[in-house]
């Protein structure tokens, strides 16, 4: 959860000297808040995907971070209309591989009940 994201990185980086980066999924509708709350306690990295290939299994939507972030001490420095010119080839990469897609559309919210393990949605 964000809150718990928060937690863990605040205390691992307090006792300790390390670098860490965050690698979430999209799946649960959380993932943009957990970045958000774990780039507030100190996190080094995140993973995130360009638009048109994020959300659902993937990662959280790159451009929506970088605009999130935009004037704050946190600010990326990317071009959010350089990221948009890549969405926009991807989004026509994707088009050609759309029988490879999984099912899901959205988010998957029995996640966040039923605890199902990283990787088990796709591998399925």
């Amino acid at each position: 959860t964000p809150m718990a994201a928060y937690e863990l990185v605040s205390e691992i980086k307090k006792r300790f000297e390390v670098r860490l980066h965050l690698h979430c999924h999209a799946t649960t509708g959380m993932a943009e808040m957990t970045l958000l709350k774990a780039i507030e306690a100190g996190v080094d990295g995140v993973d995130t995907a360009i638009s048109s290939m994020s959300a659902t299994y993937g990662h959280p939507a790159t451009e929506a971070l970088v605009a999130t972030l935009a004037g704050t001490e946190h600010d990326t420095g990317l071009d959010i209309l350089k990221l948009e010119n890549i969405a926009a080839y991807f989004r026509e990469v994707r088009k050609k591989y759309h029988a490879f897609e999984g099912q899901l559309k959205g988010y998957d919210s029995r996640i966040l009940v039923a605890q199902v393990p990283g990787g088990m949605l796709t591998n399925l």
